[in-house]
């Protein structure tokens, strides 16, 4: 890393934020890793898609403090001039220019053009801190539209009463959604250090002058000064999902003072030190920008949910409940409780290895959460939001990142609990039970027919469920089926063990050997007719060209069913060689049908590359991972790289594209392990967590890298010979140095041998 740069200074927010179908909950920047508060501009400030900040908007409508999945809350805008917000946000919206901006992880600065406001944005986990430089102006407010619709979610209720000469509380409830089906309130305290000229309200075209509380739907707030040039009015706004005085208590606790600065700083800290747990040196400025920023976009994905005394807000039921979070011996939080929101789908090619790299602390505030969740409401979720079930996209992939964790060796979580609510999701009425969003039934999962067949066939909805694909759903419960033999026989769960392993095998009922893909059965036994593998019915945003190879946990018996090593070699590669022209990345809902032959802008196609490690070709595993690196997610400008990283899962899957290092299995082998391709960078030092392993630091080491030097000649590890493309999970646990000699030609015979693949299910296949 260049002399007196930081991890920090190379992380750019506004990355993804110009391109088509920019999602709210992508919008950070004044936050803290995994914080409550995301309190950032909004340009867009309505919808689940193209809303949030997008850079090519030309004004700001206001700054709100929660942009999560399926979340919003608190909008708040500085004016001058006459009263505008009965008229809604179009009408006092300000001009900005990037020019008068400053992002920075942690804080935000914008020169709001209309007003002559200089905004400044900084926060601490549950506390939003705004600084306004107001001009002269004998009219000049400060807007809480709190009734407004913002994000993906109206606001069905709000509560907001005058608890002080500068000071208010109340709450704003996110109405219920397609996706997350209860209210959710947000509650909030929010504290100024000019006491208010007069606290008015407005709803509708109704306008109160001095109000002392309003409730109900639609109503907005505004705070009236007059002010000198140059006078700067400051606003600390505390957030809980539990009460106002938990919103107080939070502000209290985390922002006691008035110096944004000092919060600024701290933020920039806490930021940098999470970041550093991975030092990168080499590389061009350009791959160090993109790779800081990816970490940073994983690190924002999460959502604390819980207050710092460790209350949370539990929706699982038909009513409320307040509950608290395990004490330590000192009678505080033992952790905070941190929702990992939409991204279990898939987080075992992104979150789930990154985390058990550098993580292992998040890690295991996730598995914290699913647990407790499971415990508060029956099952271990695949999707919270808002304290709710959401019963997000299919399968029970949640499974995928407990048993990963636990055998990586992260288990201060309650294992016996997590084990039978992830037991439970395999049966009818578990997740696995329930296809997308089917919140009230548990009909459209499938999982009597995969019970009773081996495979779930092509039908109708039932619950009006979307993702109701039986071929996707097969495959996908199958690998979960592995997970789960994995931790029922560390738990010594033998008869489980065997049920499940034997259920991880039913991938084998899809595949269709005259046409040599995965194919969807109908119910009677039959193949779907016509067949296209490109076509998306029976897949889940996906096609048979990705799921076919949709087999983590027994890539040797895919092998053998493709009829052998250069079979699978061959038809991969002529896939990448089909998808290049597209960067590996086809574009929902179509999918780019005539392209997708290797989709790296979904959940469930970022694996692919790494294959050719298992199939006597790491030459070409490291060829495609660097591809696809450089192509689909190399971009640093504000377009972006692709449209689905829920919570961060795309920005993990680069990261781990970078350092090179994976695994198709998702860690659920019994001895976890990293496949290798080529790093982007000559030295990677990952620091490791002494909390969870032996080691102090593991060191990759890439000699002779340089433009075009993407091929590994020969591997060393800890200084011997290293001859397959794979180590152990507790080979880097240990620490130590993985050293790289790279080239521009590939050394074929590297890792090829028959026993040099990755661990499988079945036995190696020539």
């Amino acid at each position: 890393m260049p002399q007196g740069k930081r991890p920090i200074d190379y992380v750019y927010p506004p990355m993804d934020t110009a391109k088509p179908k920019v999602r709210w909950v992508f919008t950070a920047s004044a936050c803290r890793p995994f914080g409550l508060v995301r309190l950032s501009p909004d340009t867009d400030p309505v919808g689940v898609w193209d809303s949030g900040y997008r850079y090519h908007s030309e004004r700001i409508h206001g700054f709100s403090h929660i942009h999560a999945w399926q979340l919003s809350g608190v909008p708040v805008m500085p004016t001058v001039g006459p009263l505008r917000g009965p008229a809604g946000s179009a009408a006092y919206a300000s001009r900005f220019s990037h020019a008068d901006e400053i992002v920075r992880p942690g804080y935000h600065s914008v020169y709001l053009a209309d007003y002559g406001i200089r905004a400044e944005l900084a926060a601490t986990c549950r506390a939003g801190f705004h600084r306004y430089t107001f001009p002269a102006a004998s009219q000049a407010h400060i807007l809480l539209d709190l009734g407004a619709e913002l994000g993906p979610s109206k606001q069905a209720d709000v509560l907001a009463r005058k608890v002080g000469e500068a000071e208010i509380e109340g709450y704003v409830e996110n109405a219920p959604t397609r996706r997350r089906p209860k209210p959710c309130r947000v509650h909030f305290f929010a504290r100024f250090d000019t006491p208010f000229a007069a606290l008015g309200a407005w709803k509708g075209d109704e306008v109160l002058p001095e109000v002392g509380e309003v409730s109900g739907p639609g109503w907005g707030l505004y705070a009236a000064y007059r002010t000198e040039p140059g006078q700067v009015i400051q606003l600390k706004v505390g957030l809980s999902y539990v009460s106002a005085e938990g919103a107080r208590l939070n502000l209290e606790t985390e922002m006691p003072g008035w110096d944004l600065d000092a919060v600024r700083q701290e933020a920039a800290e806490e930021w940098d030190a999470w970041l550093g747990r991975i030092q990168v040196e080499g590389g061009s400025e350009k791959e160090r920008t993109n790779f800081y920023t990816h970490i940073w976009r994983t690190l924002t994905g999460g959502h604390t949910v819980s207050d710092v005394d460790g209350r949370y807000s539990d929706m699982t039921g038909p009513q409320r409940r307040i509950r608290r979070a395990p004490l330590g011996s000192d009678g505080q939080p033992a952790h905070p409780l941190v929702n990992g929101q939409d991204c279990f789908w898939g987080a075992h090619w992104g979150l789930g290895p990154l985390h058990g790299l550098a993580y292992p602390d998040l890690a295991s505030h996730y598995c914290r959460y699913l647990v407790q969740m499971c415990q508060d409401g029956g099952l271990i979720p695949r999707g919270p939001s808002g304290g709710n079930y959401t019963f997000v996209m299919i399968a029970a992939h949640s499974t995928a990142y407990l048993t990963a964790a636990y055998l990586k060796g992260i288990r201060d979580w309650d294992v016996e609990a997590a084990y039978e609510g992830m037991r439970r999701n395999a049966f009818p009425g578990g997740l696995m039970g329930k296809a997308g969003y089917e919140h009230d039934s548990a009909v459209d999962g499938g999982i009597e027919h995969y019970l009773a067949r081996g495979y779930i066939p092509e039908r109708e909805s039932l619950s009006g469920a979307i993702h109701v694909d039986g071929a996707a759903q097969t495959l996908e419960y199958a690998y979960d089926d592995w997970c789960l033999s994995q931790m029922a026989r560390e738990l010594g769960r033998w008869d489980d063990y065997a049920a499940f392993r034997a259920r991880a095998y039913n991938y084998r009922n899809l595949y269709d050997p005259a046409s040599g893909f995965m194919r969807p059965r109908n119910l009677d036994g039959s193949w779907l007719a016509p067949f296209d593998p490109l076509a998306l019915h029976g897949w889940c945003e996906g096609n048979s060209w990705t799921y076919s190879y949709y087999v983590p946990h027994d890539v040797q018996g895919l092998i053998r069913l493709m009829g052998g090593r250069r079979a699978l070699v061959d038809k991969l590669n002529r896939a990448f060689e089909l998808a290049e022209p597209m960067r590996f990345y086809a574009a929902k809902p179509e999918l780019r049908r005539d392209l997708a032959y290797v989709n790296y802008g979904n959940e469930n196609g970022r694996f692919l590359a790494h294959l050719f490690n298992h199939a006597g070709a790491p030459w070409l595993a490291q060829r495609w991972a660097r591809r696809v690196q450089e192509q689909t997610f190399g971009s640093i400008e504000p377009l972006g790289f692709c449209e689905d990283d829920d919570n961060g899962l795309a920005a993990a899957n680069s990261a781990l594209l970078s350092l090179g290092l994976f695994d198709v299995s998702g860690g659920t082998h019994r001895e976890p392990v990293y496949e290798i391709t080529t790093p982007v960078f000559e030295r990677v030092a990952i620091h490791l967590d002494p909390r969870y392993y032996p080691g102090d630091a593991f060191v990759i080491q890439a000699r002779n890298a340089g433009p075009g030097h993407i091929y590994i000649q020969r591997a060393l590890l800890n200084g011997r010979p290293l001859e397959r493309p794979w180590f152990y999970h507790r080979e880097f646990a240990a620490g130590g140095e993985l050293t790289l000699e790279l080239g521009p030609e590939p050394n074929k015979a590297w890792g090829a041998g028959l026993r040099d693949a990755p661990p499988s299910m079945s036995e190696p296949c020539g």
